[in-house]
């Protein structure tokens, strides 16, 4: 499964950028430089697990580092997929990286 596009229901922290598109509004928050907004980032992240769920996966949010490599841990039909590197890679690192400033990867553990 690829998570290329994903609608999601706007909350208080996400706003409507282009239909089917959205990002994170850090407001108020002061933030050092390479640092990862963890509220956006889960915010994010749970945006994205409907569609995950609608294949039988899922995924588990584990943390993220000083160096912006957010952890996850993946489950149900995910966690013995072969396609779930792709889906890390393409999907769910793709969405992170374009909605939450400092987020350079995203690994399975």
């Amino acid at each position: 499964m690829y998570v290329l596009e994903y609608p999601i229901k706007q909350t208080s922290n996400l706003t409507y950028e282009q239909p089917h598109r959205f990002i994170c509004v850090m407001k108020g928050i002061d933030m050092a430089e390479n640092q990862v907004n963890e509220e956006a980032l889960i915010e994010v992240l749970n945006a994205i697990r409907p569609n995950l769920q609608a294949d039988g996966g899922d995924l588990e949010y584990v943390g993220v580092d000083e160096n912006g490599v957010v952890s996850v841990r993946l489950q149900g039909a995910c966690a013995g997929c072969p396609m779930s590197q792709l889906t890390l890679s393409q999907g769910v690192e793709r969405v992170l990286k374009e909605h939450v400033p400092g987020v350079t990867r995203v690994i399975a553990v």
